[in-house]
């Protein structure tokens, strides 16, 4: 009895006892059999060829997705091609608005240099001179009178009736041939010559 309080002796005994029981326990798993299945190794082979990679697999929404996304990236391309034609058609109008302006301009500025205008105050003291001239003799006036810039002498020279200022010009004309084309150009500023007196106020002499 000794023997069997023993630890040595109790371990030993004890494994023996679990080698027993597992023995009269444990059953072996089943064999499979692939020939009872039906299926063989040519169809395993077979089978796995079949199966489709994940990098080869086509999901229909992800391809219907990409279809959508290359419609939408054409329908920006043309808006995208649109809209550089409109800002090119844009740009060329603009030039040709600038030119149009420029001419403009330019004709306005020509044509402000060939025509005298009269002021409301100046036309009092252009009358003035006017009828100092009138009183003198041609010879006398057209000494005086080609010291004159041209812009006074137009004003002056269309103030005078014909038969004042006809003499005047006739006579500095004659002078030289410098005088003479300036006299010309002055004759021709004359069919320009514009008037632009001021309002009369109500109740005002005019």
């Amino acid at each position: 009895m000794k023997i069997l309080k023993s630890p040595l002796v109790a371990s030993i005994l004890g494994l023996v006892l679990y080698i027993v029981t597992t023995a009269m326990v444990w059953k072996p798993a089943p064999r499979h059999d692939t020939s009872e299945a039906g299926e063989t190794n040519a169809d395993i082979v077979a089978r796995a060829k079949g199966v489709v990679p994940s990098w080869e697999y086509q999901n229909p929404d992800v391809d219907m997705m990409i279809e959508e996304l290359k419609k939408e990236k054409a329908t920006l391309d043309k808006r995208e091609k649109d809209l550089n034609a409109l800002a090119e058609r844009l740009q060329a109008e603009r030039m040709e608005i600038n030119v149009v302006t420029q001419s403009v301009f330019q004709m306005q500025k020509e044509f402000d240099s060939t025509v005298a205008r009269v002021t409301a105050e100046e036309a009092v003291n252009i009358k003035k001179l006017a009828k100092t001239y009138a009183a003198m003799s041609p010879e006398g006036a057209a000494v005086i009178m080609k010291e004159l810039d041209d812009n006074t002498l137009v004003k002056i020279l269309a103030v005078l009736k014909d038969s004042e200022s006809a003499p005047i010009i006739e006579l500095l004309g004659k002078q030289s041939e410098t005088l003479a084309k300036r006299m010309a150009l002055i004759t021709d500023r004359l069919r320009t010559y514009l008037s632009t007196p001021k309002e009369t106020k109500k109740g005002s002499t005019p």
